[in-house]
């Protein structure tokens, strides 16, 4: 008993605050980010990769197609709890901006299983198709090095990413509101 515990601990506590992708996550920008969760900032100013993945009607679509309008992008996965949970406030974050036209927000799928069944998982919850993007050979959350999903990153209007959220957050919450505060010139922290 005495080994089995500390043995369900060190399995139990990686799925606490994402979904692990790969073993060795890379080194974060900081000590939250550090533990597996948190605001990363280290890839300030990359340019998004230029790889194609399906948009919700199955055709080919990449991040350029959103030139000149900033992008938040949610690398999720069906079988990743975290990313589950997330998805809902996700989804009232894109309601909220769909109006205005100043924010585009999508959710790339990396389920490695057929678009359809991505549609029927988000179809049962009731997701909309912001999240019906789908990259099965999971070549965006590669180019994007991401360990860790979910992971939802910010581009601006040049397609230059300003951050990075490893983990879940609730998108409608007061950290993510500030997070998004960025887009209008207020101060970073």
């Amino acid at each position: 008993m005495r080994l089995i515990v500390p043995l369900l601990v060190s399995l139990v506590l990686p799925l606490a605050s994402g979904c692990d992708r790969q073993k060795a996550p890379e080194p974060q920008a900081s000590a939250e980010a550090e533990s597996g969760k948190g605001l990363d900032r280290s890839h300030k100013g990359e340019a998004a990769p230029v790889v194609k993945f399906k948009d919700p009607d199955g055709g080919e679509f990449n991040l350029a197609d959103f030139k000149g309008k900033p992008v938040l992008v949610n690398l999720w996965a069906s079988w990743c709890a975290p990313c589950i949970n997330e998805l809902p406030t996700l989804q009232q974050l894109e309601q909220a901006h769909a109006n205005e036209g100043r924010l585009g927000i999508i959710a790339v799928s990396q389920d490695t299983a057929p678009q359809g069944s991505v549609e029927a998982f988000l179809g049962e919850r009731d997701i909309g198709r912001f999240a019906a993007y789908h990259d099965e050979r999971m070549e965006l959350s590669s180019a994007l090095n991401v360990q860790i999903l979910p992971t939802t990153i910010l581009y601006d209007a040049q397609g230059k990413e300003v951050w990075r959220y490893v983990g879940d957050l609730d998108w409608t919450g007061e950290e993510a509101t500030k997070l998004l505060a960025e887009l209008n010139g207020a101060p970073t922290t």
